[in-house]
């Protein structure tokens, strides 16, 4: 594997960073800026709906730029995004500045993912984009504890300062270690890139994005709950057991990444089935603390197996425009991020238990596997169809050769 695939782990450890550090923020953020714990839950929204804004639409607009210097301008403006963040006076502020920061998300994934497959042999595509998201994995294990502690014991502030130094290293590392010559521009432009979107198979693959990882989100939102209400773990345990889920996502991307090289399909049905069959015996495994931390790992790598055939899968379907289906791609998981946690608060509001948002995200993941199943019917059919064109026309012209021949 290219030494530049680092360049690119770098640049989505920072990310994964700052997209989650929020989250365990909001009291510092709130008690700092004077407005309530619900008022800064929103700055958490700010910057996803930045990620579903951005990331078709910054793909779309530099499609005709070389991918190196994409992806090195992306990282510029998430290092302003979060430099702004830092400095912002008020929420006003803040709410643009994360919104920025949420801009060149989808982006940098989906150049990325086109970049890191450019330069590895066809077999090692899936892997190639594993160990780019290895970034994003690791972040929840180490990047987003750490820069939590740092926010609770030197400011908010100085949590995003620290984020926009990993941005100046990822456009380091992207300037020395990306090849110029090896990820030219693209050569559809913007009518072809988008016009690669108008395919039933995108838009299902799409739609599974959505479906599966919809289902990690409608539990994973309220794994806190779950932990300390169902399985007895105190406030203070928390925190270690997220860092269980990183390991087990880290473990989850890697392995989805190997074996998606060898049966992609096959890959992603399974992916699937695992986080239903997980989700579905979440309420027996978080009877028990023991049995509580290995559902969390469990849950970490049963959704992330999904992630590299789930990306591959959306570039090869749009092969004409890549850079904006896998941008595309990574809108679909921050819709799946707050529909899930919509459809799993609805589950918990209707006095269905504590554990209910699991059973949801079965439900949801069943509807991913459905979604893949008709994936996988289009593709047959479509395969099907010319093969059956082509017999038919061999049928009707061999006779007639025939009778050419004996008369």
């Amino acid at each position: 594997m290219p030494l530049a695939l680092l360049a690119l782990a770098v640049g989505a450890f920072g990310i994964g960073t700052t997209e989650f550090v929020m989250m365990g923020l909001l009291p510092e953020v709130a008690g700092d800026l004077h407005i309530s714990i619900p008022s800064a839950g929103h700055l958490v929204s700010a910057y996803a709906l930045g990620v579903v804004i951005g990331a078709p639409l910054l793909a779309a607009v530099t499609a005709r730029m070389p991918r190196r210097t994409v992806l090195i301008a992306l990282m510029a403006l998430f290092v302003a995004g979060n430099a702004a963040s830092a400095f912002a006076p008020d929420n006003s502020w803040l709410l643009v500045a994360r919104f920025v920061s949420g801009l060149p998300h989808g982006a940098f994934f989906g150049v990325g993912a086109v970049v890191a497959t450019s330069m590895v042999a066809p077999e090692r595509k899936a892997r190639s984009v594993s160990l780019m998201f290895l970034g994003l994995t690791v972040a929840n294990v180490a990047g987003v504890p750490v820069a939590t502690l740092m926010g609770q014991h030197l400011g908010w502030r100085a949590t995003f300062l620290g984020v926009s130094a990993i941005g100046l290293a990822a456009i380091a590392s992207l300037a020395l270690l990306i090849p110029r010559d090896r990820v030219p521009a693209p050569s559809a432009g913007l009518r072809g890139e988008l016009a690669a979107l108008k395919s039933l198979p995108v838009w299902l693959a799409l739609g599974t994005t959505v479906a599966g990882f919809g289902a990690l989100f409608a539990a994973y939102s309220y794994v806190t709950p779950m932990l300390t209400g169902a399985a007895g773990y105190a406030d203070a345990s928390v925190t270690l057991l997220l860092a269980l889920f990183g390991v087990g996502a880290t473990i989850g991307n890697l392995l989805g990444g190997r074996l998606a090289d060898h049966a992609m399909r096959k890959t992603l049905f399974g992916g699937l089935l695992s986080l239903a069959a997980v989700l579905a015996l979440f309420p027996l495994l978080m009877s028990t603390a023991w049995s509580a931390a290995l559902a969390v790992t469990l849950l970490g790598m049963a959704a992330f197996v999904t992630g590299s055939p789930l990306n591959l899968m959306v570039m090869e379907k749009a092969s004409s425009a890549p850079s904006l289906a896998s941008s595309a791609n990574q809108a679909a998981f921050n819709l799946a991020n707050a529909g899930g946690a919509w459809i799993g608060g609805l589950a918990l509001a209707a006095g269905f238990g504590v554990t209910s948002p699991a059973l949801a995200g079965a439900a949801l993941a069943v509807l991913g596997l459905a979604v893949a199943g008709a994936a996988y019917a289009v593709d047959r059919r479509r395969v099907a169809a010319p093969r059956a064109g082509r017999e038919r026309v061999v049928a009707g012209h061999v006779p007639q050769q025939a009778e050419t021949v004996q008369y």
